[in-house]
């Protein structure tokens, strides 16, 4: 095989590593660092995925190596975070449901490789986005976002529990892949790119920790994709 065709798994496993890094700084307490290694997982979570379908470099072994390196880095590591910003003093059965996110992750993970509806969208909610606001979530909790204390523990809980379910649901949530004759920018993603902006915009001007720009953007992605769903469902009811 051509030395070019390793490119793709070897972007593949610098997202494990930051995932197996990002879970390092997660069990130390410091989210501060898990974070960014969550975000650095994702940017090569992308790469991989481009860097094959430019090279024509797709094989078997790449896309279980993808799902093994998505579900440490955005199953286990934002499952972690979470748990880490439960008080020690929360109901044991609250305290642990931040758990639930990585088991629901691996059962969309394995959804996802043997449904072939899914190849440019996708049905239910990509992990990397369930992560992105798991760990956001977590960090800004960490750095003193401002929420009640006793409202934390039921705040992450049922974060977890709403993500977990949607991770494994058939609700329609839009792709950002970049592939030949595929239009990218249609009016959902047109919309999406637009609120993120303003989203970040806000958080700059209003002198926020980064985490709330992460938050606030992938809320918009999943609120905008339920909106729709909705909406295209009363119309088929109609």
């Amino acid at each position: 095989m051509a030395l070019y065709k390793h490119i793709p798994n070897t972007i593949t496993s610098m997202n494990l590593l930051s995932g197996i890094m990002g879970v390092i700084f997660a069990l130390e307490g410091h989210l501060e660092w898990a974070l960014p290694m969550m975000v650095l997982a994702a940017v090569f979570d992308f790469c991989d995925g481009l860097a094959a379908r430019l090279l024509d470099a797709h094989s078997p072994i790449g896309g279980e190596l993808d799902s093994l390196a998505d579900l440490v880095s955005f199953g286990v590591l934002p499952s972690l975070m979470l748990y880490k910003v439960m008080p020690a003093d929360a109901p044991v059965v609250v305290r642990f449901l931040p758990l639930f996110v990585a088991v629901m992750s691996a059962v969309r993970l394995a959804k996802f490789n043997v449904d072939d509806r899914q190849t440019l969208d996708f049905l239910g909610l990509p992990t990397p986005s369930c992560a992105m606001v798991c760990g956001s979530l977590a960090y800004f909790l960490h750095a003193g976002g401002g929420v009640p204390s006793g409202a934390g523990p039921w705040l992450v809980a049922a974060v977890a529990v709403i993500l977990g379910l949607l991770l494994v649901s058939e609700i329609p949530m839009f792709g950002m892949k970049i592939k030949k004759g595929h239009k990218l920018l249609d009016t959902k993603r047109t919309a999406f790119l637009i609120l993120a902006a303003a989203c970040v915009l806000a958080v700059v001007l209003l002198k926020q920790n980064w985490s709330l720009a992460v938050l606030a953007v992938f809320s918009v992605y999943i609120v905008e994709n339920l909106v729709v769903a909705l909406i295209n469902s009363f119309r088929r009811g109609a």
